[in-house]
C-alpha cells in the first residue's frame, strides 16, 4: 500500500517540482521514518489511516530516540510534503499534519570569513601548478558570487558570459537566474580555461563543465571540500570551514557594506526574504556595540 503511493510522491517530486536526486531521497527518506515507526508499534500502516494523533506520537517517539529540533523539523516538513501531495491527488480528505507545528528552532548564525582571512587562503594557493590555478579559479568563484558547490560544479562554460561580468546559475528546483562576477573571478577563471583546462583530455560528457579534475572529469563535491580544509589549514584558519563559508561570507560582506537585502536575496537564490535575513546578524551585533560604547545610558 504504502510503496505505491511513495512511487508516485517520488515522480511528483522529480517530473512537477523539479527537486534535485539528493533532496527527493530526503523526502522518501522521511517517511521511511514514518512507515517504520507505525509498523514497530503495531498501528494502521496505511497512509490514508494515519491520523494527527499519530503523528505527535511519531514526533515524540523522534524526541526519545534524541532527535534534534532541527532534524524533527526537516522530517515533520517532509511529512507534511507527501500528505499535502496526497490531498492534491484527493486520495485523502483531511491533512493529518496541516495543524502540527515543528519544534522551536533557534536560529544558528552561519560561520563567515573576513576579507583578511579570505586572502589569506588565497595567498597559500600554488598557481604554478594546473591544480592550484584551478582551485583559485574555484574559490574565486565561490566568493565573488555567493554559489552553492553545487551550482559551482554544475556550472558551464555556455553559462559564462564574462564579457558583460555575469554567470547563468541553475539552482534550486531548476530555477535560472543570472549572477554578477568580479573582476577577479573573472581573471582567475579565464586564466584556468585558457592554459588549465583547454590542456586536459575531457571526457565525453563533461565538455561543457567548467571546472574539472586533472583527468578531465567533473569534479566531486568531496573534493572541494578536502581541497578548501586544506588550504584553511595551511593559512592557519582555526575555523572550521567549507565551500558553502564563502556563500556565507560573500553575503554578509555584502549586506555590511549597504546592499539591498532583496538584491543579495535574488543573487542567493533564496525564495524567502526571511533566509537572507540572517545574514544582518554582524550588522546588529555593530550597531549593539555602537550602543555599548556610546550611549550614555547603555
Amino acid at each position: 500500500m504504502w510503496q505505491s503511493y511513495i512511487n508516485a510522491f517520488k515522480n511528483y517530486l522529480k517530473l512537477e517540482r523539479s527537486l534535485a536526486e539528493n533532496s527527493v531521497e530526503a523526502y522518501l527518506h522521511d517517511i521511511s521514518k514514518l512507515r517504520e515507526f507505525l509498523e514497530l508499534s503495531g498501528s494502521p500502516v496505511s497512509p490514508m489511516l494515519v491520523t494527527e494523533d499519530l503523528i505527535f506520537s511519531f514526533l515524540a517517539y523522534l524526541t526519545d530516540l534524541g532527535l534534534s529540533a532541527h532534524s524533527q523539523a526537516r522530517i515533520l516538513s517532509g511529512l507534511k510534503a507527501f500528505y499535502k501531495f496526497l490531498l492534491l491527488e484527493n486520495e485523502i480528505q483531511i491533512d493529518p499534519t496541516q495543524l502540527i507545528d515543528g519544534p522551536k528552532l533557534s536560529r544558528k548564525l552561519p560561520d563567515t570569513l573576513s576579507f583578511p582571512e579570505i586572502e589569506a587562503i588565497l595567498n597559500v594557493i600554488d598557481l604554478s601548478t594546473p591544480g592550484g590555478t584551478r582551485d583559485r579559479a574555484m574559490i574565486e568563484m565561490l566568493y565573488s558570487s555567493g554559489l552553492r558547490v553545487s551550482e559551482l560544479l554544475d556550472l558551464r562554460l555556455t553559462s559564462c558570459y564574462f564579457e558583460v561580468g555575469f554567470i547563468r546559475i541553475t539552482g534550486k528546483g531548476n530555477k535560472m537566474r543570472l549572477v554578477p562576477i568580479g573582476k577577479d573571478a573573472i581573471k582567475y577563471t579565464t586564466i584556468y580555461i585558457d592554459h588549465v583546462r583547454s590542456q586536459l583530455e575531457i571526457q565525453k560528457g563533461d565538455e561543457d563543465t567548467v571546472f574539472l579534475n586533472l583527468r578531465g572529469s567533473s569534479l566531486s563535491r568531496v573534493s572541494v571540500f578536502k581541497t578548501i580544509k586544506k588550504l584553511a589549514i595551511e593559512a592557519g584558519i582555526q575555523k572550521e570551514i567549507s565551500p558553502h563559508t564563502f556563500r556565507h561570507s560573500f553575503a554578509t560582506h555584502l549586506i555590511e557594506g549597504g546592499a539591498d537585502l532583496r538584491a543579495v536575496q535574488q543573487m542567493l537564490g533564496h525564495e524567502s526574504i526571511t533566509t537572507t535575513e540572517i545574514y544582518t546578524h554582524l550588522d546588529r551585533d555593530y550597531l549593539k556595540q555602537i550602543i555599548t560604547d556610546f550611549h550614555p545610558r547603555s
